[in-house]
């Protein structure tokens, strides 16, 4: 291993503490990112024949260029898609389109408005993120118990519940989106295969954390579910639930739509977004007719400046990073001490990245691994084989055994004042309990329920 990439690696590795330890350093991850995606660049670009040996002059500058052209062009396709994602849940959500959900909870019984949160927020984490999901549960949580210490065991299983349930979607979760655009994994296939290992890394958790909640809740009048933040909505309900038709159908209809045509999922994504947008303005002609002195702060045009670029560039940074570590062959040699160590286990080395990922974050340990390991036209490594659907399992449920481990957690975490200390003492092990058990379902129907039909 020459010094140079020894260099490349050290800068990784300690660009990658930083964003671990961002709560401490108070730099955002984002800025991390970005820095070392350029420092890794600009030292392969010291002594690039070192990996392009032969060329020369233009031929080596050309070569270059078309690396990091190629891979960023795979990269764009993740951030488009998530940038028309993000954009298509929050002008649902702006404008209503969550409502209903808050009207389906409504119950007495502690334990069955758990499962009424639990199986909610399973299912529409799939259709939409486990980040956003999480948010809006959180807050119609807020709404329906009052009791703080009751509200964190819900906000608890909802990080658990969001997770298992976007590790099953193709646009469930960031990492299930970088494996489904890199084409390792189907929508069809990781659907059909890790849906019944994701319901049971919920089931277990939920009946365990059931013994915690016993009772009636403390019920208050309701405010009316027409206004949001002081302000009445501006669109009527039939309107509103054309806006969540729309826009979360489409989020349904993207996979769909992909095997149709053929085209990239971020074609898709933009189609949805396209039509979204058109049908919102539709509305607000209607409502500028009678009320011209309005202004639409929930337009799209405006709704565009709320999307999270920090979190886009994160992941623009991280990818392009990762793909330096590809270009120097880091990864593939990685992958295969890792197969040596433990004899092509694929299904203890997706385990252990699992495990990982609910320490640092799983979206460098997906790419990595993408880079790590090439795709083979039959067994474990073949599209929809077993690594590549278990690791989107195991990198997705597997962020609920830390509370730092996935984003939902973090941002459940923070509105909710839940501490490191009390997740680890009361959720960690049942969250760990839940993914291996989905991890042994997965073996046990892949060896001898249905070992040739998935």
């Amino acid at each position: 291993m020459t010094t140079l990439t020894v260099s490349i690696i050290v800068v990784f590795v300690v660009g990658y503490l930083f964003i671990a330890l961002e709560s401490i350093t108070k730099v955002n991850k984002a800025a991390i990112a970005l820095l070392m995606f350029v420092a890794c660049w600009t030292l392969f670009m010291v002594d690039p024949t070192g990996y392009l040996p032969g060329l020369t002059g233009n031929a080596l500058t050309n070569a270059v260029s078309s690396a990091i052209e190629h891979h960023l062009g795979s990269t764009s396709t993740t951030l488009f898609f998530l940038m028309g994602a993000m954009t298509i849940v929050e002008i649902v959500d702006q404008n209503g389109g969550f409502n209903w959900v808050q009207t389906r909870m409504s119950t007495k019984s502690k334990r069955g408005l758990m499962w009424k949160i639990a199986f909610m927020t399973f299912f529409l984490s799939a259709i939409l993120d486990n980040l956003t999901t999480s948010i809006v549960m959180v807050m119609i949580l807020r709404k329906l118990v009052h009791d703080h210490k009751d509200r964190i065991v819900y906000a608890s299983l909802v990080i658990i519940a969001a997770n298992s349930g976007g590790a099953f979607s193709p646009i469930g979760d960031v990492t299930t989106i970088m494996l489904w655009n890199k084409g390792v994994i189907t929508a069809l296939g990781v659907i059909s295969e890790i849906f019944i290992p994701s319901v049971i890394s919920l089931l277990i958790p939920a009946l365990i954390m059931q013994t915690q909640l016993k009772g009636e809740l403390t019920t208050t009048e309701s405010s009316s579910y027409d206004k949001r933040d002081g302000e009445v909505l501006e669109f009527t309900g039939l309107e509103r639930k054309i806006i969540f038709a729309v826009g979360v159908g489409g989020l349904m209809f993207v996979p769909v739509f992909k095997s149709i045509t053929h085209l990239p999922p971020f074609v898709g994504i933009l189609l949805v977004l396209g039509v979204l947008w058109t049908v919102t303005e539709v509305f607000y002609r209607r409502l500028h007719h009678y009320h011209k002195d309005m202004t639409f702060q929930k337009r799209v045009s405006n709704l565009l400046s709320r999307i999270d670029m920090s979190t886009i560039l994160f992941f623009l940074g991280i990818l392009m990073a990762v793909a330096c570590l590809e270009e120097i062959g880091v990864l593939t040699a990685m992958g295969g001490a890792l197969n040596d160590t433990f004899n092509g286990n694929h299904y203890l080395v997706t385990g252990i990245i699992g495990v990982l990922s609910s320490i640092v974050d799983n979206v460098p340990l997906v790419a990595g691994c993408m880079g790590m390991y090439p795709v083979t036209p039959t067994g474990d490594m073949a599209i929809d084989g077993i690594f590549w659907q278990l690791l989107a399992y195991c990198a997705g449920v597997g962020g609920s055994i830390l509370i730092i481990g996935s984003a939902a957690g973090v941002v459940v975490m923070g509105l909710e004042k839940i501490t490191f200390g009390w997740y680890m003492k009361r959720v960690s092990w049942i969250a760990f309990v839940g993914y291996l058990a989905g991890i042994l379902s997965y073996f046990i129907i892949r060896t001898f329920i249905m070992p040739t039909a998935l």
